[in-house]
């Protein structure tokens, strides 16, 4: 049986399988990535719930796994060499993921890079854009009277959209005939955008071309629906 004592997030979230990869979450749309992949993959692995609402991802424990105290995080219990890892950042635990399992990544090194640049696209641009957005449609940033910074990201949500709508021209996912990472990594944002940020209308959603029959697809994925459920809550 693996030993995770080094690891100090056990003693607040204990592992009663520490064989399995334990994953630290919450059902955001990055968290997601991380249980929507552990489902594709059929990996084994345990989920436990991190609530951010109560700060739980700022307590030591947690920041002893993932000092910027974000979720998801992970620790694989055999990781490079047979020896545990411990993983945040939700890009890097699927790119992770995919080269432990060989699955929903190209085997063509070109290609697999390709991938991996759209996960980054995802990561750098449409999760920080839309989250934004969240907080001035709906969140604190909805007291702001000046509407100026929403409009701001609203825009910028439409050109990445645009981006991601050329894209899929032709494909069915983002590297084309096969669903992969890169999929995984942008679904759960886009999904939350339309709904939980209420932005359907400010983004002109439906007016894309191939976006919305792309997350409709994702979305069908019985993992898919599995992994936007995962940890939980209570």
């Amino acid at each position: 049986m693996a030993d995770l004592s080094a690891f100090p997030i056990t003693k607040r979230w204990p592992a009663a399988h520490p064989d399995r990869i334990q994953l630290y979450s919450l059902n955001t749309p990055n968290g997601v990535k991380a249980s929507i992949m552990l489902e594709e993959t059929g990996l084994p692995y345990e989920a436990h719930l991190v609530d951010i609402t109560d700060n739980q991802s700022h307590t030591p424990e947690f920041l002893s796994l993932n000092p910027n105290g974000k979720i998801p995080a992970i620790i694989d219990p055999d990781g490079p060499g047979g020896k545990p890892i411990a993983l945040s950042e939700s890009g890097a635990i699927l790119i992770y993921l995919s080269d432990k399992t060989g699955q929903f990544v190209p085997a063509d090194p070109a290609s697999r890079y390709e991938a991996i640049q759209w996960v980054f696209f995802q990561n750098a641009g449409i999760g920080p854009m839309f989250g934004q957005i969240g907080f001035f449609n709906k969140f604190a940033g909805k007291a702001i009277e000046d509407k100026r910074p929403l409009q701001r990201y609203v825009d910028e949500s439409k050109r990445l959209l645009g981006v991601l709508d050329r894209r899929l021209e032709g494909r069915d996912w983002i590297m084309g005939a096969d669903y992969g990472i890169a999929d995984i990594s942008t679904l759960g944002w886009v999904r939350n955008l339309i709904t939980f940020y209420e932005a359907r209308e400010l983004v002109d959603f439906d007016s894309l071309k191939n976006v919305p029959a792309w997350l409709e697809r994702g979305l069908a994925r019985p993992a898919v629906q599995r992994g936007l459920l995962i940890p939980a809550r209570g």
